[in-house]
């Protein structure tokens, strides 16, 4: 049994805190090594999910004023929301043919974000706060959120397809709830990077703010949206109804993903080893630091 003491959990890779006076649960990635989506990370993820599910329930007592509704996803790390999936452990998986495993981790990361966006009416409303970089899977985790607020420093793309895959964690599901399934798919096989404004310009973020000005602007929208809560809440669910997302859509997708991933070439998985390695390059210290730490600890 997971417990929360004074408003505030910590894992090795996310804290979750309680701000009653936002009505919000926030959790905040710490990416103590690479900042990319780990099977921990994950399951920091999983672990939170369901003290949050426990704790809303609780909520139920309270008085509607005063129940949580909204979680609220950001990062910790200066410049980085999340840099997308563990490529590291994709090519073990992927040259040793390890299927399952390859395939708990895709289902696992839809289980994740298809619990960010589907609920009851009391489901709370989720938002992403990106204050840097966000590809791959990382794009995708800010995607999966009924808002999202980046500051104008934050890049977003899936880089994917210079390797031979494609962003199959529910990018395409997401963006097409926000711009047209044509631009959706433009945007994923580009490969390009997109700044915050020309996503904010395109629909796919919902406020775009100052850089340094991004824990503000949510403060502001989370107020604004408690002086009008029954419009809001409604908007969400008319946006759910309109154009949904469903668990089975998200699975089929992220099979297929399995399935290319298994077969991609020698020459694609070099390319995917070249990226990761340039991730290590960039993280292997900060993560060599942490480590010390820890036997230290």
């Amino acid at each position: 049994m997971i417990s929360i003491i004074d408003n505030r959990m910590q894992l090795d890779s996310i804290e979750l805190n309680i701000d009653r006076s936002h009505q919000a649960i926030r959790i905040r990635f710490l990416h103590p090594g690479r900042p990319v989506i780990t099977t921990e990370f994950l399951n920091n993820l999983e672990a939170a999910q369901d003290l949050m599910a426990s704790i809303c329930e609780q909520d139920q007592s309270r008085p509607p004023a005063e129940r949580l509704r909204y979680l609220v996803m950001s990062s910790r790390m200066p410049g980085i929301f999340c840099l997308g999936g563990d490529l590291g452990l994709f090519l073990q998986l992927i040259r040793s043919g390890d299927r399952e495993r390859l395939t708990a981790y895709a289902h696992t990361c839809m289980e994740i974000a298809h619990r960010n966006l589907s609920g009851g009416d009391d489901k709370l409303c989720a938002i992403s706060l990106v204050e840097g970089e966000a590809l791959g899977g990382g794009f995708e985790m800010a995607l999966a959120a009924d808002v999202v607020i980046a500051e104008k420093r934050a890049r977003f793309g899936f880089p994917e397809t210079q390797f031979g895959l494609f962003p199959g964690m529910g990018a395409f599901s997401f963006l097409a709830r926000r711009i047209s399934p044509a631009l959706a798919k433009r945007m994923i096989t580009s490969g390009n990077i997109y700044t915050a404004a020309e996503l904010y310009d395109m629909g796919v973020v919902d406020l775009l703010a100052e850089d340094g000005k991004g824990e503000e602007m949510l403060h502001h929208y989370i107020k604004r949206r408690q002086s009008r809560e029954g419009g809001y809440f409604a908007m969400d669910k008319i946006m759910a109804e309109h154009n949904p997302v469903s668990r089975e859509e998200l699975f089929r997708i992220v099979d297929l993903w399995v399935d290319t991933a298994l077969e991609l070439p020698e020459k694609n998985l070099t390319m995917m080893n070249y990226l990761f390695k340039a991730q290590n390059k960039r993280w292997g210290r900060k993560q060599e630091t942490a480590t010390v730490s820890k036997m230290r600890a």
